[in-house]
Order: C-alpha cells, then structure tokens, then sequence
C-alpha cells in the first residue's frame, strides 16, 4: 500500500517510476488469495476506517464505487466469557468479584497524584489500576506484542486503548446495553476479490516488476541488485523494505547503524485460514482473545466483510498465532498450528463438532506488528538518520517502522516520494548552479 502510494505521487508529477516486488504478485501484505472452494483471505485483517475522504474517494474509485460500508462490531473472549469490545466500557456480565476489585482500583486510582509515565506499563495502571491492568490489556500485550508493558513505551497508543471516565466503567458494569465506543465505527470493504482490490487502479502508476527480491543496495554508484541477477540504476529510491533487511543490504553501512537496525523489533506471525460449512459462527468481525492458555491471539471472520469472500451458506475464520525473532522465535512449519487452532476453536465453542471443514490452510509471515519495546526510539533514530543521510526515502509499517493502518501507509508512500521529489530538485538545481 505504501509503495502503490509513493507511486501515486509520482505519477501525478508525471513520472512513471519502476517498482520492484519480490513476490510473484503485486500488493505484498495488501494481497488477498482465493482458496477452493472459493473462499477469499486477506495477509490478516484489513478493513478500511479512515476518515480522510481523499483517500475514502481514492479506494472507492478504485474498486468502481462496489464496496460494502458495514458498522463494526468487536468482542473479547476471557475465561469462557464474550465481552464486547472494549472490555473496560462492558463488564457488565464477567464474575462480580473481578468486576468490583476492578472498579475499586479504578477509582483508588484516580484519587492518587498523577505520577510519572516511564512506560505503557505505567500508563495501564494508571489509566485503569492494578485488577484490569493485569487480567486484560497486560495479558493480551504478552499474546500480541511478545513482550511485557515494562518494555513499552507509550509511542504507539494514539486511540487504540480508550480511557473511560468513572461514570463509563460504572454504566457499563450495571448495565448489558452500555454504548459502543471505539475509534472505529464503520468501515468499507470491497465486494469483490478481497482487500487488495482496492489496489486496481493504482497498477498502472508504476512499471511493475515481480519476482525481483533485493539484495545489494550501492547509494554511491545509485546500483540496485537483485537476486535474479538483475542490476539497475535508479535517480530517486523509495523503499518499503523493512529496515532490518534493508540496512545490511547497503553497501558500507556502518557497524552503530547495523546495530541498531538489529534491535529493532517486529511480531512475526502464522495466519490460520479455515472455511466451514456454515455462516452463524460469530456476530463479530474480530474476536480478541486475552487467555494465554489459546493459541491465537485474535480472530477474524471474512465471510462477514464481504458475501463474496465464502461460498453462500458458509463461513470462514482467520487466526493470528504470534511470534518474534527477538522474544519468542518461530520454529516448524505454518501448518503445524492448523490442528491447533481448530482444537481451540472448539474450545471456545466456535466450531463444532458437527461442523465440517471445507477449507484449511496456513502461512508464515515473517513481519507482522511493530513492537514499540524500550530499544525502538534511539535504534529507529539511527536508522532514519543513516538513510537520510543517503538520500534513501523510507515508507510504510515497516519503512517508517511505525503502527499504521492502511491510508496511514498509502500516505507515507506519497510522503516519501515527496521527500524524494524535493531532494531531486535541490540535487538539479545545484547541477545548474555549478554549470553557470
């Protein structure tokens, strides 16, 4: 999404610029994949919330204005219990001892001075107390961050957690029907071919070239190789490589730099595709899953985006199983975690034993989340800096090495391509000045 929108940019200064994938399609986490007997996944959840209409009229145009607009609905499974999202607004319903403790603390800690915030630990007990704190956001941040709160900063929170008044928790504690409050309340879906149909008209910005995977970078000679063999000059780089690969890659990038790209840490992640014989498996879009004692760590439910993306009557399921190079490395293979997931489905009751199985896969992605853990800020400072320095544009998730969602990533392709655009300029006109 990131590189489709350095693209875009591009082009509308009329420059068609040469993109480069290593996969042997286009739109890398964006794709979507069609399994007999025509059920569609997406690489994980991907759904389009954004509030920017520019970018709201980009995809829908993209799609010829066929997209489904369907208002969100969340859920959390803990302990047997189906809360809706997010807990701390609907603890109406979990066991009264935990939701008394949790109010008690709630309330003790707002009459506590406010001190200070070192990490996402403090902000959580802080924001929620000691009882809520451990039993929910720490839980799932050991599940989906691979890590503890002590190790977190603070950097990447924006609206993802809500923090209620006093008056919310209660409301939500005594009463069944308290309101939904998250920062995403509807969203657009394309009706056809899954989430990277929203990349359709973007692919003829660039001249795309697939099966191309890089493997030497030479900002001096501004050389390009590939592992195909393939060696190219460029005038302007953007790059979506993530930075751990991309900085070894360059040809005298120093050892303080190599270093730090080395801490810099990313949730790996094995997605779990199953398509059933039936639609009534959940009335969510996205189940989030605290207990750690289940593998996955969140659900998501395909056919309910899109009647498209499963055959009529059926139903399908998407589960996340996360893993980290840094703190808790992958070993086997995706399709080891099928049987898994399936028992845990059935654990929770989602599927049933009756329930018959008409599609299962699994694949490995090797990047995932950013994981905003305590080396990130200083480390990601030198990256940044280094390829600055080179005149090298970085873009996306894994370029910015940010939390982004889908328009975020588009934008920061243009940002990037912009940046690029300018430092062209000022390169030319120095041409032109040394000339006269």
């Amino acid at each position: 999404m990131a590189g489709f929108g350095a693209a875009h940019r591009l082009q509308a200064e009329g420059i068609t610029p040469v993109m480069y994938d290593k996969n042997a399609y286009y739109g890398g986490h964006t794709m979507s994949f069609r399994h007999e007997p025509g059920f569609v996944f997406d690489i994980g959840p991907h759904i389009s919330f954004t509030k920017d209409e520019r970018i709201q009229d980009l995809f829908a145009e993209s799609v010829d204005q066929l997209y489904e607009t369907i208002q969100i609905n969340l859920n959390n499974y803990w302990r047997g219990y189906w809360p809706q999202h997010p807990v701390q607004l609907h603890l109406h319903g979990l066991p009264e001892d935990v939701v008394v403790k949790v109010i008690a603390d709630f309330v003790e800690e707002r009459q506590k001075p406010e001190g200070p915030i070192n990490n996402y630990n403090d902000w959580l007990l802080a924001s929620f107390g000691p009882t809520f704190a451990e039993l929910f956001p720490k839980q799932y941040t050991r599940k989906y961050h691979l890590t503890t709160a002590e190790n977190m900063s603070t950097d990447w929170l924006g609206p993802r957690i809500y923090r209620p008044s006093l008056e919310e928790v209660l409301r939500g504690a005594i009463s069944a029907s308290s309101p939904n409050i998250h920062y995403i309340t509807h969203f657009r879906y394309p009706q056809q071919g899954g989430f990277v149909s929203y990349l359709q008209k973007f692919v003829p910005s660039g001249d795309i070239q697939l099966n191309h995977e890089l493997v030497s970078v030479d900002p001096r000679a501004r050389l390009l190789t590939f592992s195909n063999g393939t060696i190219c000059s460029y005038d302007l780089l953007v790059s979506s490589v993530p930075l751990p690969d991309l900085i070894p890659m360059i040809v005298g990038a120093p050892r303080d730099v190599l270093e730090a790209a080395r801490k810099l840490a990313c949730s790996s992640c094995v997605l779990v595709n199953i398509g059933v014989d039936r639609e009534d498996i959940s009335n969510a879009h996205m189940t989030y899953f605290y207990d750690e004692d289940i593998c996955f760590t969140r659900l998501g439910f395909p056919h309910m985006l899109s009647p498209n993306n499963a055959p009529k009557g059926t139903g399908s399921i998407q589960a996340e199983v996360y893993f980290s190079d840094k703190y808790k490395p992958f070993a086997g293979q995706p399709r080891d975690w099928i049987e898994p997931v399936i028992a845990d489905l059935r654990r929770c009751g989602l599927l049933r034993d009756s329930d018959r199985i008409l599609c299962r896969n699994a694949m490995y992605l090797r990047y995932a989340n950013i994981i905003f853990d305590l080396d990130r800020a200083a480390a990601l400072a030198t990256v940044h800096g280094y390829l600055d320095d080179l005149g090298i544009a970085y873009c996306g998730r894994y370029g910015d090495w940010g939390y982004m969602w889908t328009d975020e990533s588009f934008k920061s392709g243009e940002k990037a391509a912009g940046a690029a655009l300018t430092r062209l300029a000022a390169s030319q006109l120095r041409q032109r000045a040394q000339v006269a």
